[in-house]
């Protein structure tokens, strides 16, 4: 049975020859155990020698072996020292692994109104990555900054990204990009309704918008959304 300042030593020898191939100086031992002089060093290691647990070798400077370690530390993995280099760092417990994630470029095309309707914009601004599972298909994508409040039940902020997929067509329930008589652009939750076109806010702050058919052009439908904090 070792004391705690004997497995503390221990360890540290062990660890020290395992890394660098040479055992700790007595200087570093008395540190890393907040000893006050090195005749405390000096009695655990003729403890630990006694023991059966080190040996030290005659006529060797700082030449000290580690014969055995305790049955509780003697499943660990032993270390391979090549060349005197560091062993690889243990991945915390419960590390998610690393995987390559595809991501895509996308073009911002400006600014799009989730409130009243602002006018079109269609030059790119900069670009976003955006991972390639956040892409719906096949077809074009581009995105579009998001300026307002009116959609914000939805789980869309102002300043978010929002990624959308190029589409003429909607279905009813659908977040799209509508075009307004040709020159506004909104951001807006499409249905049809008794031969209607109905862009629904979700905000109670915001009415629903009823416009003809020849009044509603869809530009696109919303397939993600990127925020930053």
């Amino acid at each position: 049975m070792l004391t705690r300042k004997q497995l503390e030593l221990l360890e540290l020898i062990d660890t020290r020859l395992r890394r660098d191939g040479v055992p700790p100086s007595f200087d570093e031992m008395k540190d890393a155990l907040n000893l006050r002089s090195k005749s405390g060093i000096h009695r655990l290691i003729t403890a630990l020698e006694e023991r059966g647990f080190i040996r030290r070798l005659a006529h060797r400077a700082r030449a000290i072996e580690v014969v055995r370690m305790p049955e509780a530390l003697e499943a660990r993995a032993p270390v391979v020292i090549e060349g005197g280099a560091r062993p690889a760092p243990v991945a915390p417990a419960r590390a998610m692994p690393v995987t390559e994630v595809h991501a895509m470029e996308l073009p911002v095309m400006g600014r799009i109104a989730a409130g009243t309707p602002i006018e079109a914009l269609s030059e790119i601004s900069h670009h976003v990555a955006v991972p390639g599972s956040m892409l719906s298909g096949r077809g074009n994508h581009y995105a579009l900054e998001v300026r307002g409040d009116s959609m914000i039940e939805a789980g869309i902020n102002d300043g978010d990204i929002v990624v959308i997929r190029e589409q003429t067509t909607a279905e009813n329930g659908d977040i799209v990009v509508a075009l307004v008589e040709g020159h506004e652009a909104t951001l807006k939750r499409f249905r049809r309704m008794r031969g209607m076109i109905a862009l629904e806010a979700a905000n109670p702050a915001y009415e629903t918008r009823m416009l003809r058919d020849d009044q509603v052009q869809v530009q696109g439908r919303l397939v993600g959304l990127i925020r930053s904090y």
